[in-house]
């Protein structure tokens, strides 16, 4: 039987995996200028697939899933404002984006809108990212590339798209 995949399903995927592949791969550039164009097109599409998937679960009546993934897509691109700024100087805008992250990843794992382990990771994600934003509003100069703490909650928040990304392409089969 053919797939049934609608076209805004695989957008919203496309721009996941663009935002999980380049956000990594920002992370371990040491090359200013790349580490910039990197993040400057995970974040675009992690704007994309959030408005997208934020459309999807709105007009499936899940309001507060829908919203957290409007809120996560704004916390992208407040962190595309930044990017090209380079590490030092984009923190403010890091640290709102990873606040917005944090805040659209509570919305979007505490309701019922994604299997129990999707939201788990996706609540881990979430208070990493809360802690990162909480240190920098705090005074604390932490870059993006900083560890433990932004460095190792991207493959967290990688791991909560991988659980999106798996759902979406699970309900767009049936």
């Amino acid at each position: 039987m053919p797939s049934t995949r609608s076209a805004v399903d695989m957008l919203a995927v496309l721009g996941l995996v663009l935002g999980a592949v380049f956000g990594m791969a920002g992370s371990f550039v040491a090359q200013p200028n790349l580490q910039a164009l990197l993040w400057a097109i995970d974040s675009s599409g992690l704007v994309m697939a959030s408005t997208l998937l934020g459309c999807k679960y709105f007009r499936m009546g899940r309001d507060l899933v829908a919203a957290g993934f409007l809120v996560f897509g704004l916390g992208s691109a407040v962190m595309l404002s930044g990017t090209a700024a380079g590490p030092a100087a984009s923190m403010p805008a890091f640290a709102a984006g990873t606040a917005l992250w944090s805040v659209g990843l509570l919305l979007v794992s505490i309701p019922s809108g994604f299997v129990f382990l999707v939201r788990i990771v996706g609540l881990a994600s979430a208070i990493l990212f809360a802690v990162v934003a909480v240190r920098i509003f705090l005074g604390e100069p932490l870059l993006p590339t900083a560890a433990p703490l932004p460095f190792f909650a991207y493959p967290v928040l990688v791991l909560t798209f991988l659980g999106w990304i798996w759902s979406v392409l699970r309900e767009s089969e049936g």
